[in-house]
C-alpha cells in the first residue's frame, strides 16, 4: 500500500532530483535524497513516539537550513511542511543568544521562502519571475525587531511578502469570561457552570419561527433539492442572512441563495418536520421531545468547488494541556500535555485570520470543544489513547495528535475535504493533511446500503461526550458539520440547532441526505458564531451578515462600523474559514 507517507518521500525525492541532477550529478542528487529520505524517517518515527518535547517534533515533514552569519552568528530557517509552504520558524543567532520567529508566507502559492549563503546572507523570497532578498535581522532596530513590537498578530515584513506573526491576546464574550472565572476561582466551578447552564441555558436561545402552511415559497435553489420532510410550511425564521427569493419566508427544507455569494445557500426547518419514515426508524436515535421538535434549525451550505475550507487556531482554545476528564496512569503524570508539551512555542497561535485572505472570504464559523471538555470521562474511550483527547491540526501542523475513533473534518493539500471516524491507519496520511480538525463521534454516517444513520453513540450520553444529556433533560444550543455529494458536487454544510439533543441533530442531518456529520461546539451564540461576508457600504471592507440576531453580539462596533470577529480582531477561539477559490 501507498501511504501519504510514502508519496511525501517520493514526492521529495522526485523533486530534489530535479533540483539537483542540472548541478551536482545525478549520483550526488540520489545520495542527497537519500540523507533527506533518511532524516524524514527519523522525525516521522519521532512523531509516533508516545510524547515529544515540543510542537517542531510535531512537524515531521519539516526541512531546515542553517548558514552562517559573517560576525560568528547563524541562521536557520525551518519550512514547517514544505507541502503547505505556509509557516516557517526563523531562528537568529547574534552575540551568543536566539531569537526565534514565527513566520507566515502572505502568498504560499506564489512565494518560496530560502537561505542565501555568501558574506552576507538573505532570506530569499522568489516566485512569480521575481526574486526579492530581505534581512529583516540587520541593523540596530532590525525589521523583526519592529515587527515584534507592533501589537500586531501578523506584522508585514520583506515588502509584505511575509508576517511575522506575534502573541496577542484573544477576545472572549463576557458569558465566557464569567463560565472560565467560576472554572479557575472557585471550589467546584465547573459543577456550577453546569448548574447555571442547566438554570439559565436550556432553551435561552430556541427560536420558533412563525408558520404559514399555504404561503410562496419563492425561489429557491435547485442544485441541493429539499430535505426530506412531511411537512413544508413557510418559515419566516430570524435568520441574519440576506436570501434570493425568500421575501415571503423560507419552505421548510428547501434552499435558497445568499445573496451576493454565488454557491453559499441557507435552508431552515424544526425537526418535528421530518418524515415519519426517519423519525420512526429504532436505528441508534433516542425519539424527540415536543420542545426540540419545535426548535427551529438554521443551516447553511458551501459549493465545494468555488470554496476552499481552512482551519485556524485560537489564542487559547483549543489547548494543549491534559483534560481534567480522563484518569491518567504511570508515565501521563511525567508529561505536562499528552502529547508531550502544553505550550505551541516557538509557534505563535493568534486566534486572526490571514489578512492576506481577507480579499476571498466568504463565510467564518467556530471551531469544536476547548481541550477541558474534549475528552472523555465516561465509558471505554475514557480507558486508553489517554482519555481521547480530541486532536487538531492547522498549516500542517500537528498540534495535538490526531486520535483513532474520533470524528475528523480535515482537508488534503490538495484543497480535498473529508469527514470520517479516524482510524489507525489513517496516521499514515497525516504527511498529506493541511488542516483537520476533531471533536467527539459521528453524528451520522453512511450503512452499507448508502444510507444516512445516525452514528452507533447518539444515544450514548457518555459514550458520545456529548455535554448536556442525551435524554433532553438539559436540550441546548448546538452546532454541527456535514458533507453531503449532489451530482458529483461537494458541499459542506453549516448546522445551527436553537435547542436540541444529538438524536434531533442526526434527525436534521438524516433528512439532508448527509453523508457523514459532527457536532462543532454548543451552549452559546457566540461557541456557535457563523457569519457570511459581503463588501460594507464604503466598499473598502467586509460586513457580517449573521446567522442569527444573537451572534451579532461578538462582533463589536468601532466607530460607526462593526468589526468582524476572526477577521477584524484575534480571538481565543479556534474557527473555520471559507475563502473564495482563485
Amino acid at each position: 500500500m501507498v501511504t501519504g507517507w510514502t508519496r511525501y518521500l517520493r514526492g521529495l525525492a522526485t523533486s530534489a532530483l530535479c533540483a539537483n541532477a542540472l548541478f551536482t550529478g545525478a549520483a550526488t542528487a540520489e545520495s542527497a535524497t537519500a540523507a533527506d529520505d533518511a532524516a524524514l524517517a527519523a522525525q516521522w518515527e519521532t512523531y509516533n513516539q508516545y510524547a515529544v518535547p515540543s510542537v517542531l517534533e510535531m512537524s515531521p515533514m519539516r526541512e531546515v537550513t542553517e548558514v552562517a552569519l559573517p560576525d560568528g552568528g547563524a541562521l536557520a530557517l525551518t519550512a514547517l511542511h514544505p507541502g503547505v509552504n505556509r509557516w516557517f520558524v526563523l531562528d537568529v543567532t547574534m552575540a551568543g543568544a536566539t531569537r526565534r520567529y514565527h513566520l507566515e508566507n502572505a502568498d504560499e502559492k506564489s512565494w518560496r521562502f530560502s537561505l542565501s549563503e555568501g558574506p552576507d546572507p538573505a532570506l530569499v523570497i522568489a516566485g512569480l519571475g521575481e526574486e526579492t532578498e530581505c534581512r529583516p535581522w540587520k541593523g540596530d532596530t532590525s525589521e523583526l525587531a519592529t515587527a515584534s513590537q507592533t501589537g500586531l498578530p501578523y506584522a508585514p515584513i520583506c515588502g509584505q511578502k511575509a508576517y511575522l506573526r506575534n502573541v496577542v491576546p484573544g477576545s472572549k464574550t463576557n458569558r465566557e469570561a464569567v463560565s472560565d472565572f467560576l472554572r479557575d476561582n472557585v471550589v467546584f466551578g465547573d459543577k456550577l457552570v453546569n448548574l447555571i447552564k442547566g438554570a439559565f441555558y436550556e432553551d435561552a436561545f430556541i427560536e420558533n419561527a412563525a408558520m404559514v402552511e399555504d404561503g410562496d415559497a419563492g425561489e429557491t435553489a435547485a442544485a441541493l433539492g429539499q430535505a426530506n420532510l412531511d411537512r413544508r410550511p413557510i418559515m419566516r425564521p430570524y435568520m441574519g442572512l440576506e436570501l434570493d427569493g425568500a421575501e415571503g419566508g423560507m419552505e421548510a427544507g428547501a434552499w435558497y441563495g445568499v445573496t451576493g455569494q454565488e454557491g453559499v445557500f441557507a435552508s431552515a426547518l424544526q425537526p418535528g418536520m421530518i418524515a415519519q419514515s426517519i423519525l420512526a426508524e429504532r436505528n441508534g436515535a433516542n425519539w424527540l421531545d415536543g420542545v426540540e421538535q419545535g426548535a427551529d434549525v438554521y443551516l447553511v451550505a458551501f459549493d465545494l468547488s468555488r470554496f476552499d475550507l481552512g482551519y485556524e487556531l485560537g489564542t487559547d482554545h483549543p489547548g494543549l494541556e491534559w483534560s481534567s476528564r480522563p484518569q491518567r496512569r504511570g508515565d501521563d503524570w511525567q508529561i505536562p500535555g499528552p502529547d508531550g508539551f502544553n505550550r505551541p512555542d516557538p509557534l505563535v497561535r493568534n486566534g486572526m485570520l490571514s489578512p492576506a485572505l481577507t480579499s476571498r472570504t466568504v463565510a467564518t464559523f467556530a471551531g469544536g470543544f476547548k481541550r477541558d471538555h474534549g475528552a472523555y470521562r465516561f465509558q471505554d474511550y475514557a480507558t486508553f489513547n489517554k482519555g481521547h483527547h480530541y486532536g487538531f491540526l492547522s498549516n500542517g501542523v500537528t498540534f495535538s495528535r490526531l486520535m483513532p475513533n474520533l470524528a475528523t473534518l480535515y482537508v488534503t493539500l490538495d484543497g480535498t475535504v473529508g469527514m470520517k471516524t479516524w482510524t489507525e491507519e489513517d496516521n499514515d496520511v497525516v504527511p498529506d493533511l493541511r488542516y483537520a480538525r476533531q471533536n467527539g463521534v459521528p453524528l451520522v454516517v453512511r450503512n452499507e446500503a448508502g444510507q444516512s444513520v445516525p452514528g452507533d453513540r447518539v444515544s450514548n450520553w457518555g459514550g458520545g461526550n456529548w455535554s448536556g444529556s442525551a435524554e433532553a433533560e438539559l436540550r441546548t444550543l448546538r452546532a454541527g458539520v456535514c458533507l453531503r455529494e449532489v451530482n458529483g458536487r461537494q458541499f459542506l454544510i453549516y448546522g445551527y440547532f436553537s435547542s436540541v439533543t444529538p438524536s434531533a441533530m442526526a434527525r436534521v442531518f438524516q433528512a439532508y441526505d448527509c453523508g457523514y456529520g459532527m457536532l462543532l461546539d454548543m451552549n452559546s451564540p457566540e461557541l456557535t458564531y457563523l457569519a457570511v461576508y459581503k463588501q460594507n457600504e464604503t466598499g473598502d471592507g467586509l460586513a457580517p451578515m449573521h446567522l442569527n440576531r444573537f451572534m451579532a453580539e461578538s462582533d463589536p462596533w468601532v466607530n460607526g462600523r462593526q468589526i468582524p470577529r476572526f477577521i477584524g480582531f484575534s480571538d481565543n477561539r479556534d474557527f473555520f474559514y471559507m475563502v473564495r477559490k482563485e
